[in-house]
């Protein structure tokens, strides 16, 4: 049977492009055994403010581990919870949708008492998988085999996971060996971000890359309408 398998980083709240590859994909391999980047998406994401674009940081522990595995990478603060959605309640409390789903945000902040990241990162994308309505089927990479350099690697996990179709972004092209997924017989494809459509938006001018929180506080039940299922197939 036809499998179309993506394998991405855990983030933090991620942007409507990352859902848009999610919701793409039958299976969604959490890549969490590839090294932490500071100043990354893995513990940080953007919002719109008053004042402009702003970063909500998860504060994780640093200080002598710079090798460490997003697998391996701790929270430092446990206040980080409540600050973040004081801050979302402050600046979305007039967006249209913000009263509808307040309870389930709020919720999910003071809720969590995760200290690992990838978890509660996990836990955010798996609780806006099913605000869109998207059927997400996720696994961890650290359940399978991991072998050779990256692409290989990639290549592995598909192979491991049962993909006809390996779905990514389009910045892989810069890096991935497109001819070793043809030599294993898997469909190599990339997401096209180009052309979603704009929606109405606290705080011009309209901004694509901030976290989906800002669709779903904006659009509610028509958020999922706003993510193009596009891709680009291998020429």
């Amino acid at each position: 049977m036809p499998k179309t398998v993506a394998v991405l980083q855990p983030f933090y709240l991620p942007w409507k492009g990352y859902f848009d590859l999610l919701a793409r994909s039958d299976e969604f391999i959490l890549f969490e055994q590839v090294q932490y980047v500071k100043r990354s998406w893995i513990n940080r994401n953007r919002i719109k403010t008053p004042a402009g674009p702003a970063w909500l940081t998860i504060p994780v522990q640093v200080s002598g581990r710079f090798a460490q595995s997003i697998a391996q990478t701790e929270i430092s603060d446990p206040g980080w919870a409540r600050r973040h959605w004081e801050t979302l309640r402050r600046c979305y409390a007039r967006a249209p949708y913000f009263p509808a789903w307040r309870e389930a945000f709020e919720a999910l902040y003071l809720d969590c008492r995760e200290t690992s990241l990838c978890r509660v990162n996990y836990h955010f994308l798996a609780a806006v998988c099913e605000m869109l309505g998207i059927a997400a089927r996720f696994s961890w990479s650290g359940d399978f085999r991991l072998l050779g350099e990256p692409t290989e690697r990639l290549v592995d996990l598909c192979r491991q996971a049962g993909a006809t179709t390996y779905l990514t972004g389009p910045r892989a092209r810069a890096y991935l060996r497109e001819e070793l997924f043809r030599e294993a017989g898997i469909a190599l494809e990339y997401m096209d971000y180009r052309g979603y459509p704009e929606y109405p938006q606290l705080y011009p001018p309209f901004l694509h890359e901030v976290s989906i929180v800002d669709l779903i506080f904006q659009t509610g039940p028509e958020a999922a309408k706003y993510l193009q299922r596009t891709v680009s197939p291998l020429s």
